[in-house]
């Protein structure tokens, strides 16, 4: 019989250390995804909230993310439990989560990801699991569940938040955050920035892992604040690169 393969990412976070996930935005299809294995990702994040992933092509696309060996996540674009184990069942190791705002939409996110006693995800096995004896018994302890806190809401209720048990990654996106806070399209606005660090600090304060979109410029300010879950975009690391080649093409 097959072996569970193991969350290198859920892993990395138990033990103290840093996971890099990587953001599939620019990246179309499972060809491009192969590609990253020279980044050594710990995760690739498929986005399927905004993006084009969705219930016909997740099997594809987390398959070649297991061929580089990194955790392949998944935003879905809504608390649904029916959508959250669909996902998991096509092959995602881990999802995410949009707009967790209340500690009860926190609870109903570990009911729909989490087979009993834990929760109450539907009993199928997961294509991660074709093979493996007993795959709903050792399941839960490979899933990662990833919830965003991008609502002012949110913030404001963080604490109740706290207290839901089986969250691996309480993940802080300026974004939309910044939307609700009268400031659309203004993520790097002081405010905004304020909110999302004293969020990110409470995480942190409470025991429980704190997740946010990292990038060159604020890597070390982030490990600062106690983030062990980075996540990069490659279009922001293309842009720096090139301006760079720009730079030394012209000196």
């Amino acid at each position: 019989m097959a072996e569970l393969r193991v969350n290198k990412t859920k892993q990395k976070l138990a033990n103290g250390e840093v996971a890099v996930g990587v953001a599939s935005w620019g990246y179309g299809g499972a060809d491009a995804l192969e590609r990253l294995i020279d980044l050594e990702p710990d995760a690739v994040w498929l986005e399927g909230e905004h993006g084009g992933v969705d219930f016909s092509n997740i099997g594809e696309l987390t398959r070649a993310i297991d061929l580089i060996g990194a955790s392949p996540i998944v935003r879905v674009h809504q608390n649904e439990a029916g959508v959250i184990y669909r996902t998991l069942d096509l092959g995602a190791q881990g999802i995410v989560v949009p707009h967790v705002n209340t500690r009860e939409e926190a609870e109903a996110v570990v009911r729909a990801g989490k087979f009993a006693p834990i929760g109450l995800r539907g009993s199928f096995t997961s294509r991660q699991g074709i093979g493996v004896a007993n795959y709903q018994s050792l399941a839960n302890e490979q899933t990662m569940l990833i919830i965003l806190i991008e609502d002012i809401v949110a913030v404001n209720n963080l604490d109740e938040i706290l207290k839901v048990d089986n969250i691996d990654v309480f993940f802080v996106a300026p974004g939309d955050l910044a939307q609700t806070m009268g400031r659309i399209g203004e993520p790097h606005h002081p405010e905004v920035q304020a909110v999302v660090d004293g969020a990110l600090r409470k995480i942190v304060a409470a025991g429980r892992t704190a997740g946010a979109l990292v990038s060159n410029e604020n890597a070390a300010h982030h490990r600062e604040l106690g983030v062990t879950f980075f996540l990069g975009a490659p279009p922001a690391w293309m842009e720096t690169g090139l301006v760079e080649m720009n730079r030394r093409a012209e000196a």
